[in-house]
């Protein structure tokens, strides 16, 4: 067969492989039959790989089953183990022929990454240095690439699957993987290393509040505040940093919409995973390399408003789209919703006013504090924490304005006790039984007592 370049394919597959036909019972299991030969080294692994690819006919491999893959794979490398007479035992002569599996139909070393759910980022420094985000905390991997081509070769797959390109030329490129993990990559010069490639996972598993209070992310008083705040058709902000479980909170709080409104949802990599029939997901576009056809999120909140939408979700705001997300939420658009990188609810109310600034639009401080005021009624803050719990840090009303300052109420607060048992911190939260300035609107949608019943269960 003749050497060919394998085109890429990024269907996920099974791990689990399909034991060869065990031989004779006459006949020894092949790791305790001698092998006469060179003795097994790391040279001999290059060499094999090597040419196990130059037999492999990509038009015969396309016409296997991605299941059955590994078995044949294994048959060759035995086959060639023993015309060169090279020790291999059976555990080795698996673990690569799953290796050049993973390198011809996934990512590489990064496939059984990939498939533990357990893990929530890959942040790959380079081709020896890998580290991941385990239940909330950062930890080096075992996993290597065998140097930097082999790493930019996976990243350049991962590029070309949507139409990019990545190397010196145009070192930096955001992607998204089959399943929605969204990838950043970025290439030599820029990075002085190596390639560079983070992975942010797409969950497959459905969060909703009541998980949310099982990991301790929150009360289950405030995951029932919550819940009314998005039935009410209430105008949220999620804030928080990166990492810190905004898209998983914004994901729980739309399983509350109800399935008759049309929702239209703009992202920059779309991580949303509602499960409304009636929903419209938009994608922001890139420039061209020649640096033409940008979509950016404000071209399309621009144009969802043209969409008849009964609610706009913006995957995270961040530029001067912010103006026309405050337009729709005070234009009938009642309950939306969005996220914004911030460390306090009053830290967002700055960030959301500068981003409007950023639109150029010459209006004066006061006319925009004052759309701000009057478009978003909630803003829930969530911080990954040093024990490696996402957890909502606090709930908080938007009032009003007083003069020319925000008027912000804190209906949740957290506040520390100490350390816990198993690492965990000894978490509390304050809470406040005020009426709320938004309580027209929740007596309006039958909601008022099931508020003041979360607030009173509170403790």
């Amino acid at each position: 067969m003749s050497a060919a370049t394998l085109a890429p394919s990024f269907g996920r597959r099974r791990h689990e492989i399909e034991t060869p036909q065990s031989p004779p019972p006459s006949e020894p299991p092949p790791e305790a039959r001698p092998v006469p030969g060179r003795p097994f080294q790391p040279g001999s692994l290059t060499e094999l790989r090597a040419l196990c690819l130059a037999r492999l006919d990509p038009g015969i491999v396309a016409t296997i089953p991605a299941e059955r893959l590994p078995a044949e794979v294994e048959r060759l490398l035995a086959d060639i183990a023993n015309e060169q007479r090279i020790q291999l035992n059976a555990r080795e002569q698996r673990q690569l022929a799953l290796e050049l599996v993973d390198d011809m139909l996934g990512l590489g070393p990064l496939e059984p990454l990939l498939e533990d759910e357990t893990i929530t980022d890959i942040m790959v420094n380079g081709p020896e240095r890998v580290f991941v985000e385990q239940r909330g905390k950062l930890v080096q991997s075992n996993v290597r690439f065998r140097d930097s081509q082999h790493l930019a070769n996976i990243s350049q797959r991962i590029a070309s699957s949507i139409g990019r390109r990545i190397d010196e030329s145009s070192p930096m490129v955001d992607a998204r993987l089959a399943d929605g993990s969204r990838v950043n990559i970025i290439f030599p010069p820029l990075a002085l290393d190596g390639p560079c490639l983070s992975i942010r996972k797409f969950s497959r598993r459905k969060i909703d509040f009541e998980k949310l209070v099982s990991f301790g992310s929150m009360s289950r008083a405030i995951a029932r505040v919550l819940q009314v705040a998005a039935r009410c058709r209430l105008n949220i902000l999620v804030s928080g940093g990166t990492g810190s479980g905004k898209t998983t909170l914004m994901n729980a709080l739309s399983q509350m919409i109800d399935p008759t409104e049309r929702i239209v949802t703009v992202e920059d990599a779309a991580e949303l995973q509602l499960q409304q029939p009636h929903v419209v997901r938009l994608e922001t576009r890139p420039a061209s390399l020649e640096g033409k056809g940008e979509i950016t999120q404000r071209d399309l909140v621009r144009n969802a408003l043209r969409m008849r939408p009964d609610r706009i979700i913006l995957g995270e705001c961040r530029g001067p789209e912010a103006f026309d997300m405050l337009q729709a939420m005070n234009t009938g658009h009642d309950g939306s919703m969005s996220t914004i990188h911030a460390n306090t609810s009053r830290d967002a109310m700055s960030r959301v006013e500068n981003m409007v600034m950023m639109g150029n639009l010459g209006l004066p401080t006061r006319a925009i504090r004052t759309q701000i005021a009057s478009a978003i009624d909630l803003i829930v803050q969530v911080e990954r924490q040093r024990d490696g719990v996402r957890r909502v840090l606090q709930v908080t009303e938007m009032v009003g304005m007083e003069g020319d300052v925000f008027s912000l109420h804190d209906i949740f607060a957290l506040e520390y006790e100490g350390d816990g048992i198993n690492d965990r911190l000894k978490v509390r939260y304050k809470v406040s039984r005020a009426r709320p300035a938004f309580h027209d609107r929740l007596a309006y949608f039958g909601q008022d007592w099931a508020w003041s019943q979360a607030l009173d269960d509170a403790g």
